[in-house]
């Protein structure tokens, strides 16, 4: 058991093996919650505003993350957010209400903030740079899995409608029991470097400067992920899509975005972040585009969703692997927290603005929305992606 508790090998599977549960219970709950609402005559614009209760916790709880993490370190923060969420997912069948689940989204996107910063910035930490896109890639993936796997079971709601949320806490709870097997570690903490003493807030300011253009991808699979789950089932079914269909769709997203995500991650490894990222962010914009013509095969609509997860379904891994790149070492925490907060704020936009789209827009399909997204930012990494020069894998220093 000693050696178990501290191997790096096995701390590193445990952290993946939490984030793909954890990536199953957001995956199951933004689609369920969005049907189950629309089933009982919400608005759209209501329905993603309430989606967005889970990225408010994220952010909510944000600033407060990076002072706990260097004091208490990560296993710590592991089991607070694990519990979290757990209690919340669990909670859910108490008392059926807008307001009430609002909250409990609140309470598990606390949870899912202390989580998933205190894995990435494990795994960043303790990773060699030769590695460093392969480990964050099997990360990515793990939480795709998880992901993909969660539409799935949304279909669970007509068996019994508190069934999905059951087990999904239960899910959760088998996961999070392998944190306690874990031996706690801290940061590391450069002594007398450039930011070490600078406060939370100075650290916030010359991680942006630092690499500012490597939290575009993370925001903007943000955007994509939420609005795609929580609005594009309220989208497909007032265009008469079966919800199961839909189900597939979200599914085929994810497993396009699984089979790639090593390949991709290893290729940035060689190649560098920036290119792979220009390349996938501008291949999904085009894939979305042209599925938005296509949408009344429901099946080709399928065939694109996977394209897309396959081009698209790393961006936020490889954002996590190009901040790594920049960030002197004392600045991972930051810059890692600083990732998870511009995917909150993309998913916080995205369910909004796509509420908004779907009630107000009528002529133009929801996929062009995400699809002008992705090309924006991909365009942004073109033209400013040089003002600093990215870190070259050991491999080629």
């Amino acid at each position: 058991m000693s050696y178990f508790l501290k191997s790096e090998r096995a701390r590193f599977w445990i952290l993946v093996a939490i984030v793909s549960i954890s990536g199953f219970s957001q995956g199951m709950l933004l689609p369920l919650i969005a049907v189950i609402f629309e089933q009982d005559g919400v608005s759209s614009a209501l329905n993603g505003l309430s989606a967005t209760g889970l990225y408010i916790g994220t952010l909510v709880i944000a600033p407060f993350m990076e002072p706990q993490l260097r004091k208490f370190g990560f296993k710590p923060l592991l089991v607070f957010g694990g519990g979290l969420v757990i209690v919340s997912l669990l909670s859910f069948p108490v008392w059926k209400s807008v307001a009430f689940w609002f909250a409990l989204r609140v309470l598990i996107g606390i949870g899912d903030q202390a989580l998933h910063f205190s894995t990435q910035t494990w795994i960043t930490s303790t990773s060699p740079q030769h590695r460093l896109g392969r480990n964050i890639a099997i990360y990515g993936m793990s939480f795709s899995i998880g992901f993909g796997a969660g539409p799935l079971f949304v279909p669970l709601v007509n068996i019994f409608e508190p069934l999905p949320f059951i087990v999904s806490g239960l899910l959760c709870l088998i996961a999070w029991s392998f944190v306690f097997l874990l031996k706690n570690d801290f940061p590391e903490v450069t002594t007398g470097g450039v930011h070490s003493s600078k406060g939370v807030f100075g650290r916030f300011k010359a991680a942006i400067v630092i690499a500012w253009i490597a939290f575009l991808p993370p925001l903007g699979y943000g955007f994509l992920e939420a609005s795609l789950n929580a609005i594009y089932p309220v989208y497909a079914l007032r265009q008469s899509i079966d919800i199961a269909l839909v189900s597939i769709m979200l599914a085929a997203f994810s497993a396009g975005a699984i089979a790639t995500q090593l390949p991709l991650g290893a290729l940035s490894d060689r190649l560098g972040r920036k290119n792979v990222l220009i390349g996938a962010l501008i291949g999904g914009a085009a894939v979305f585009g042209a599925a938005s013509f296509f949408e009344a095969n429901a099946w080709l609509t399928v065939g694109f969703f996977a394209l897309a997860g396959m081009f698209v379904g790393s961006t936020f891994s490889l954002g996590i692997s190009f901040m790594a790149d920049l960030m002197p070492k004392e600045l991972l925490p930051t810059g890692n927290l600083l990732c998870g907060i511009a995917f909150s704020v993309g998913s916080l936009a995205g369910p909004f603005l796509g509420g908004l789209f779907v009630e107000y827009v009528e002529s133009l399909s929801f996929l062009l929305l995400i699809s002008v997204m992705l090309l924006i930012i991909g365009i942004i990494i073109v033209l400013k992606g040089n003002q600093r020069q990215e870190r070259l894998p050991l491999s080629q220093e």
